[in-house]
């Protein structure tokens, strides 16, 4: 089921929560809304399942406006952060609630539930469960069994709102991989709300990155990650420093020296230079080029994390070292990177 979303404005009292947003879903896509605590994104997936209506704009399911249907009309399956499932029914029961208060005309028989609830538990790798209550499960099986319900009714479309955010970081993360295999059996048009952009890049076909309402960037992971088109995407995806740069002459200067980077796309005038920590050549001296003292050192990982400050600059920006590189304090690195982005400074 394609979904889209036309120029859609939500307010609350007289507080605007998204701005005009437009967006298309495709058939069995698996999509990404990504954002930080108020960027709008559990809004748009409210308005999408039919839990609020729009202050203005419309909202399509394939063909037909349904702005103005309930969620029942929609058929739309949702999974909540906090499992939302019934404590006093049994897995079976849980999974098959769906079906059971459907009107008598479109409700299966209670063996026909019975053998839906089965087959979904095999699907999330949960078998011989349905006799147990939610209190017996764990955090991570819960989640599988509200999957399981939202799947039962044969959804239009699947929509989660933080379904990992209550579970620890190994659980998240062997989930992460489970949702993708079962979308790619089930077929699912699927959208997901995360503030983890872990979690958004692993698993996404295409990331709606958002904020203050606003959709600042739609792509694959690698799009956004690798081509960001704001400073908003290259500060919120993935780690970045910031640089106050002067373009003079297409050549970038911090304070009163070129840098030996060059630009021809951008006015004069101050600038901020973006770029990735581990995306950067380490050199032994130059005429041209970014050299700071280090002021702090920390393993990450396999890597090493100094924090210069750049010399008549006075700024601090971030770089990723290999482990072993002799970064003692104090020492002076010298460096250039290898990919970079310069924004207008506002």
């Amino acid at each position: 089921m394609e979904v889209r979303v036309s120029n859609v404005r939500k307010e609350f009292a007289t507080f605007p929560a998204l701005h005009d947003v437009s967006l298309d879903i495709k058939s069995g896509e698996l999509i990404a809304l990504l954002g930080p605590s108020g960027s709008g994104k559990t809004t748009l997936l409210r308005l999408i399942a039919g839990l609020e209506e729009p202050t203005r704009g419309q909202i399509y399911f394939g063909e037909q406006d349904a702005s103005h249907r309930s969620i029942q009309e929609r058929n739309v399956g949702f999974v909540f952060q906090h499992y939302a499932l019934f404590r006093h029914m049994t897995v079976a029961d849980n999974i098959g609630f769906g079906l059971k208060v459907r009107p008598g005309a479109t409700r299966p028989s209670k063996a026909e539930i019975r053998r839906r609830a089965t087959e979904l538990l095999n699907l999330v790798q949960l078998p011989g469960l349905e006799n147990r209550y939610p209190a017996q499960l764990s955090g991570g099986q819960r989640q599988r069994v509200a999957l399981a319900r939202a799947m039962a009714i044969e959804p239009k479309v699947l929509l989660l709102d933080e379904p990992f955010g209550a579970l620890d970081a190994q659980v998240r993360r062997e989930l992460r991989r489970w949702l993708r295999e079962i979308h790619d059996t089930t077929g699912h048009t699927t959208v997901f709300v995360t503030h983890d952009q872990e979690e958004a890049l692993e698993l996404a076909d295409r990331v709606v990155v958002m904020s203050q309402g606003r959709i600042e960037q739609v792509g694959t992971a690698d799009d956004v990650y690798d081509h960001p088109k704001s400073p908003f995407v290259y500060g919120f995806i993935g780690d970045s420093s910031t640089l106050p740069v002067k373009v003079e002459n297409s050549q970038l200067w911090v304070s009163d020296r070129p840098i030996g980077l060059s630009i021809t796309d951008e006015p004069d005038g101050p600038a901020t230079l973006y770029f990735r920590p581990h995306e950067v050549d380490l050199l032994d001296d130059c005429g041209g080029c970014i050299a700071g003292t280090v002021v702090a050192s920390r393993r990450v990982a396999g890597t090493r994390r100094v924090e210069l400050e750049i010399g008549g600059a006075r700024e601090r920006v971030e770089i990723e070292l290999p482990i072993e590189h002799p970064a003692a304090q104090k020492s002076r690195i010298a460096f250039r990177p290898r990919r970079w982005r310069v924004f207008p400074s506002a």
